[in-house]
């Protein structure tokens, strides 16, 4: 294994070096190229100025040189060891410790280290929590679904599921945007960004300034998630749908209450579509969701209840307002991916349920659970960990589009604004990271492969 591993490191450095070689040989043949040239040229400035700066550019970056010098100036730099140089360009040196260097942005006249040390930490936060909700959404509705083949909830749920995959995530994230942030219906997320201003002065923890409003909050969210577990659990399934209908359709009328303007379609639409919504998940005979739906609305209720009841003066804190910030996002950049592994994990989970293993155990005796989890489960998660190679560079992708709708400062926003300035240095530097994701998930799957499946082996 060890050696394996050896191996698959050592071949990702040619993988890198064509990666890059690829990416700067279209950036320097594209039109105009990148040159000191087409860097000054629309500057409003003096003859004599833009030829200085042209000087300067050509003496920083050596963009004078031929294409070839300039792609292994640039790959000796990120280099850990290689050549030095002096301050006119000519070697002077060969160091194994030289460190690597990312260059300088011609765009922001920043370190691009800097930039990438300030925008990816803001990537990572939305991918850490994106694929995670992913994963586990998708195991648990394909599994529900490839046990319930043809029945209500596996019909239910490929309607729903296929219903999100055909949404785009920029349509859906400017539609959450123009009905959620907007001061025309409801403003209860914000615009933009991942904080607000005054959220750097605030504690990190939310902060009531009575401690009775702590004791309301506490109290009501307990009362609400205990108040809805026992709905979930009644065993009279007519008296549980209306029952949750008639919340839903309470909390439908609230919303169209809290628009800014009177509506009559939000009035006639929003109860019904909150009846029909709380009556469907109350109908599920799926347990984990039952319950699960219910107590997450029973518990939010209950929340909303203790912070109209508060009377003292509420500070949301920097943790609350980046949760607050992050919602909208996470959603937009969620729903398409654990659509679509969802469908994928139900069609691997029934293809290996009808398997020879799997009859095999049940001719032994063993029960349908011990079948599903015991030998099917492990071997129905090939195909998510094979997509799991791919899901790190595509979420990246994914983050251009939905940074950009929300304004949010991360690496998606810092690919567009570098490849239309023409920022070499940072579009080389992002696709030297986006390749090494790419080649690390991949190396992560085959890892995965031999956790799952004991009959991959690589010694």
């Amino acid at each position: 294994m060890l050696i394996y591993l050896l191996r698959r490191i050592l071949l990702m450095i040619p993988t890198l070096l064509g990666i890059t070689l690829v990416v700067f040989t279209v950036m320097a043949t594209a039109p105009g190229g990148i040159s000191a040239g087409s860097l000054v040229n629309g500057s409003d400035m003096k003859p004599e100025q833009k030829q200085a700066l042209r000087d300067y550019y050509n003496n920083r970056y050596g963009l004078d040189d031929p294409l070839p010098i300039q792609y292994l100036r640039w790959l000796n730099n990120v280099s850990p060891i290689g050549f030095t140089f002096d301050n006119d360009r000519h070697i002077n040196g060969f160091s194994f410790l030289k460190g690597s260097d990312l260059g300088d942005s011609f765009h922001y006249g920043r370190s691009v280290s800097d930039l990438i040390a300030e925008r990816l930490p803001i990537t990572l936060l939305l991918n850490v929590i994106t694929i995670p909700l992913i994963y586990i959404i998708a195991i648990i509705i394909g599994m529900n679904a490839a046990r319930d083949r043809g029945g209500r909830f596996d019909v239910t749920s490929n309607i729903i599921m296929l219903a999100l995959w055909s949404i785009p995530s920029m349509l859906a994230g400017v539609l959450m945007i123009g009905f959620f942030s907007s001061i025309q219906h409801w403003q209860w997320f914000p615009t933009s960004g991942l904080s607000s201003r005054e959220a750097l002065d605030m504690p990190f923890l939310p902060h009531w300034s009575s401690l009775w409003d702590v004791l309301k909050v506490f109290v009501f969210m307990l009362l609400g998630g205990i108040l809805s577990f026992m709905l979930s659990q009644w065993h009279n399934q007519t008296l549980r749908i209306g029952v949750s209908s008639l919340i839903g359709a309470a909390m439908g009328a609230g919303m169209a209450f809290s628009h800014a303007d009177f509506v009559l379609f939000n009035w006639l639409a929003l109860p019904l579509l909150g009846a029909g919504s709380l009556a469907l998940l109350a109908w599920t005979g799926v347990t984990l969701f039952r319950v699960g739906g219910l107590m997450v609305i029973g518990t939010g209720l209950g929340l909303m209840v203790a912070i109209q009841l508060s009377s003292g003066d509420f500070v949301r804190g920097f943790l609350l307002d980046r949760s607050w910030h992050l919602v909208l996002p996470i959603i937009a950049l969620s729903y398409g991916g654990f659509a679509a592994l969802a469908k994928i994990m139900r069609t691997s989970i029934l293809e290996n349920l009808n398997a020879d293993y799997a009859r095999t155990a049940r001719a032994k005796g063993v029960t349908e659970s011990d079948v599903l989890w015991k030998h099917v489960f492990r071997n129905s998660l090939l195909p998510l960990i094979t997509i799991l190679a791919g899901l790190l560079p595509s979420l990246l992708g994914g983050s251009i589009i939905i940074e950009q709708i929300f304004s949010i400062d991360g690496m998606g926003k810092l690919v567009i604004e570098a490849t239309m300035s023409r920022d070499r240095e940072v579009v080389l530097s992002i696709t030297l990271i986006a390749g090494l994701l790419t080649l690390l998930g991949y190396l992560i799957s085959d890892f995965l492969y031999t956790l799952v499946d004991p009959r991959v082996q690589y010694d």
